[in-house]
């Protein structure tokens, strides 16, 4: 894996997207130009010790001067938003990493979105780029109510209601998928992102190799073995056991090993490891089902391994 970019951005812009959810504008303190990203990327915000969290970019992709991200409030999460909402503003200085990309938006002929609630901020810049490729393509967006779905004015300002569906639950009662997921023409492509429920229902539905998710939390996994075995550091040349019960993660940390991670629930894609050697049992929700058959890279926060040992390029 390459080095990824850190720095300390400052806070230029706050304002309220909709109900509950904060857009926040970043810029370089100095102004330097910020690292290029494309659709579907995401940053590292680091608030504080242990307080770090993962904020899809949702604003212009040519625009290398400034950051776009958006935060929902959870008044039940573990803090982070609340930190956010609470205590970030203008003229404040926040430390970043990125921004990385396992939802990239892959060329094709037209595009089916799906977006639930604050899933919306990842499609965003995906609807710019699949417009300005001239790619046929239609949106369908849920909320609980028109108020609290971010974004929403600025679509139907951009793109007019003829490809944006603004289906609030409480006006029209649970997304109808039929039209978005049911007989995808070929060369089509879907892309979804929201609450895992959403999901989950387009999972069942799309036929295999047109969808492409994001997940915010980890989807639920049948149970695997969680037997011991070893993991070889190649850089650092130590040799692991990884107990049962017990992440690569946590072993290689425990062992002097830095190694950069955030979520450790497999969603965020910060600890990707390339494997030299060895058969990952993938438990993450970022990697694709061709990227975890290749088994070049693994989550080491959730994921372990098929056999008895595995080479990492830690």
């Amino acid at each position: 894996m390459s080095d990824v970019h850190e720095d300390e951005l400052v806070v230029v812009r706050r304002e309220f997207a909709a109900e509950g959810v904060l857009a926040l504008t970043l810029r370089h303190p100095l102004g330097e130009p910020l690292p290029a990203w494309e659709p579907g990327a995401h940053i590292d915000v680091v608030l504080g010790p242990g307080l770090e969290r993962q904020y899809s970019l949702c604003g212009d992709p040519a625009d290398r001067t400034a950051w776009r991200i958006a935060v929902l409030l959870e008044p039940d999460g573990r803090g982070g938003s609340a930190h956010v909402h609470r205590r970030v503003g203008p003229g404040d200085k926040v430390r970043v990493r990125g921004p990385r990309n396992h939802f990239r938006l892959v060329p094709a002929s037209a595009y089916r979105f799906v977006a639930g609630g604050i899933g919306i901020t990842p499609i965003l810049p995906m609807l710019a780029a699949a417009e300005a490729a001239g790619a046929e393509w239609t949106l369908l967006y849920g909320g609980r109510t028109r108020g609290s779905m971010a974004f929403a004015e600025e679509l139907a300002r951009r793109y007019g209601r003829g490809r944006v569906t603004i289906a609030p639950q409480d006006e029209t009662g649970l997304l109808d998928l039929a039209p978005a997921v049911d007989d995808v023409p070929d060369g089509t492509l879907v892309y979804c992102c929201g609450p895992g429920p959403l999901l989950d229902a387009v999972e069942a539905r799309c036929p295999p190799g047109v969808l492409h998710v994001e997940r915010f939390q980890p989807k639920d996994l049948p149970g695997a073995d969680d037997g011991e075995f070893e993991v070889e550091l190649a850089r650092s040349g130590l040799t692991l056991t990884v107990s049962p019960g017990v992440s690569v993660l946590d072993t290689v940390r425990a062992a002097g090993v830095e190694v950069l991670y955030s979520c450790t629930e497999g969603t965020c894609g910060t600890c990707e490891t390339d494997v030299l050697d060895g058969t990952p049992e993938h438990r993450d929700s970022v990697l694709t089902a061709e990227e975890q058959r290749s088994g070049e890279t693994m989550m080491i926060c959730v994921s372990r391994c098929r056999g008895k040992r595995l080479l990492l390029d830690l």
